[in-house]
């Protein structure tokens, strides 16, 4: 017999962006909300907006979000009756959710018995090969050994995939393509999952090459009803990481989907699924798929399957998670248009996607579209959690409508301080082979050298202007710039520098608004229309535009034909020295992070290029290499600790010179 379970206030355990997703369908449906926060997030935007809030620890997730604990006491302080996690964190973790059940609390997901039978994914291949789902050849045994392992994916033939079996978002995950470079993958692939799930545990799989990536959306009820919301193509990927997401799939036709969708509803049921889950398949180039995995969680694209069905996914999950049936049947659920959303992430694309923390300086979300994010002006990214800060949506009546509005949309979106995808995220969206509907898991690997090339004409008028915006607030307030006058109509010499690359521009006044500069030889003019607080209306080379800036001691940031710049005044700087490169044997640290491993010893003997010290940031680990060969004079950081951008972390000494 099935009860209703009613409550009616509901703790959010997660943060950021998704936490305020939560709290605005919750409050919607007039349930009152709870944040926790770590004492990183304690002026974050789901703290401030929540009904209520707990402090439940330190910055790091694993003395903080991932305190089951301080979780459950926190829904006790606040009287909270009901959980949502959210997705990362303890989303799929079944002792949470036993946790929640055993306090009394409505855990706003499935069981923890479907938890531990789908989210487990040796587990979940397991049923789903018993339920005759078609399933990729691999290997998902107990023994872990080193030896074991690669007899098994010897057995199934390389290339063959390594994943972490506890979690998802491409962490544990490697490609391997050959037995000579097996164990050092396995080490890292089974390092990283540790450090993110607390689960060294791996599974093999064969590696299909060049997939698509499918996922169905499902959501079923107590009373046995289960249904589809149709799929979501996830095929744009960095590392196993998604970028882009779109519904319908442009690969998927009315039939494929039927069966997929059959399947996925069928798995659930047979497992009496609760909740909101997603089935994600590998579909090859002849049709075939094959079942990879369940979230057993809302995930983070769900936005593109609510433009196209017109449903809240939350709202939902609410519902069912008090007991309600679903409010809509199979034959119910329609589809109108198409949904696009892109992660912007804080990363830097041109230094590898090195992810990046910091203030962002100057915020403003792009009109017209969905924006999922919990950012504002002068928010703290920290670096110890995803490097995703927002997701951007854009829905269309047809495919290529909803690409050139997110295409647009991404050129409106100011950010500004700390560095991220933007760019890069246009230059997929304007992709031949993406706009084309061709996109594969292949696609930025393939791709990569045309996505990453920059407009070297517009950086080139980026640098002029930023010349004279420089000139122009010098001296100044950065909130009340003033229009000023050269005393005289001599060229004032300025050296910039902008993504590392060094400019030499030159500025003359030649009227009272009117300036020629000239940049690496090449003339430009600019008529100083208007400027005000953060924005500037020019004439550049004879057209009329407008950008928004913000002046930062020395650093001018500039957002200009929807692209943020960096700009550097190096004009009363002295020369830049060795140690920018590495050529002083110094080991820097290239973000904000906290030290996973240390890979030498002092007094070793090192190579140039050979492994010094492992930091993670953003859930990713990043190895930082000897920049010179010769004996490790010094180590000034140990396992665990957290440390600075551009903190020396070792020392090597270079031989003498004979």
């Amino acid at each position: 017999m099935t009860t209703s379970t009613p409550f009616h206030k509901i703790l959010i355990a997660n943060r950021g962006e998704i936490a305020l997703r939560v709290i605005r369908s919750a409050r919607a449906m007039g349930y009152q909300t709870v944040a926790v926060y770590s004492t990183a997030d304690a002026t974050s935007r789901h703290v401030l907006e929540a009904d209520q809030a707990v402090c439940i620890g330190e910055p790091l997730p694993a003395q903080s979000y991932l305190r089951i604990d301080a979780i459950i006491e926190a829904a006790r302080q606040t009287g909270a009756d009901a959980v949502h996690p959210g997705y990362g964190f303890l989303a799929e973790n079944e002792d949470f959710a036993r946790a929640c059940r055993d306090a009394g609390l409505v855990f706003i997901g499935p069981s923890p018995e479907a938890i531990i039978a789908m989210g487990h994914k040796a587990g979940a291949k397991k049923i789903m090969m018993d339920a005759g789902v078609p399933c990729i050849p691999g290997y998902q045994g107990e023994d872990q050994s080193e030896g074991r392992l690669l007899a098994e994916a010897e057995r199934i033939g390389f290339p063959v995939m390594i994943k972490a079996t506890a979690g998802g978002g491409g962490r544990g995950m490697r490609l391997v393509h050959n037995a000579k470079e097996f164990p050092d993958l396995l080490r890292s692939a089974q390092s990283e999952a540790q450090n993110a799930f607390g689960d060294p545990e791996v599974i093999l799989e064969r590696a299909i090459i060049e997939p698509r990536h499918i996922e169905i959306q499902i959501f079923a009820d107590r009373h046995g009803n289960a249904i589809h919301l149709g799929e979501r193509d996830c095929s744009v990927q960095r590392r196993h990481q998604k970028v882009i997401e779109e519904a319908p799939s442009p690969a998927v036709n009315a039939e494929l989907r039927e069966r997929m969708g059959a399947t996925a509803v069928a798995a659930v049921k047979a497992i009496r699924y609760e909740g909101a889950g997603t089935l994600e398949f590998l579909l090859d180039q002849q049709g075939n798929f094959y079942f990879m995995e369940m979230n057993t969680r809302l995930q983070v694209e769900h936005p593109v399957t609510e433009a196209i069905t017109g449903l809240d996914l939350v709202e939902l999950q609410l519902r069912v998670a008090a007991g309600e049936a679903l409010p809509i049947r199979q034959e119910d659920v329609t589809f109108k248009g198409h949904a696009i959303e892109v992660r912007l992430c804080a990363e830097d694309v041109g230094k590898g996607f090195m992810p990046q923390s910091g203030t962002m300086l100057l915020w403003h979300a792009a009109d017209n579209l969905r924006v999922e994010q919990a950012l504002r002006t002068g928010a703290e990214i920290p670096p110890y959690y995803d490097s995703m800060i927002a997701k951007v949506i854009a829905h269309g009546a047809t495919r290529d409508e909803a690409r050139r509005r997110l295409i647009t949309g991404l050129q409106q979106t100011v950010a500004l301080g700390v560095t991220t995808n933007q760019v890069f995220l246009g230059s997929c969206l304007r992709h031949p082979v993406f706009a084309a509907g061709g996109a594969t898991t292949a696609f930025i690997a393939q791709h990569q050298d045309e996505l990453l090339q920059v407009d070297t004409t517009a950086r080139e008028r980026a640098v002029a202007l930023a010349a004279l915006l420089l000139f122009e607030t010098a001296n100044q307030a950065p909130t009340r710039p003033a229009l000023r006058r050269l005393a005289h109509s001599l060229p004032v010499g300025m050296r910039l520098e902008i993504d590392g690359a060094k400019h030499n521009a030159q500025l003359t006044q030649s009227g009272a608004h009117r300036f020629d500069i000239q940049v690496e030889g090449r003339q430009h003019s600019i008529d100083l229309v208007e400027i005000t607080p953060h924005q500037v209306r020019v004439v550049l080379d004879g057209v009329m535009e407008t950008a928004v800036f913000l002046r930062d001691g020395p650093q001018l940031l500039l957002h200009y034909r929807g692209q943020p710049v960096t700009v550097n005044d190096h004009t009363r700087s002295a020369s830049e020295r060795a140690t920018e490169t590495g050529g002083d044997g110094k080991v820097r640290a290239s973000m904000n992070g906290r030290v996973v491993a240390v890979l030498v010893a002092e007094g070793d003997q090192v190579e140039a290029g050979q492994p010094i010290v492992t930091l993670e940031a953003m859930k990713m680990e990043h190895v930082h290499l000897a920049p010179v060969s010769g004996r490790v004079s010094g180590l000034s950081v140990g396992v665990g600790e957290q440390v600075t951008l551009r903190r020396v972390l070792a020392e090597i000494e270079a031989p003498a010179a004979a």
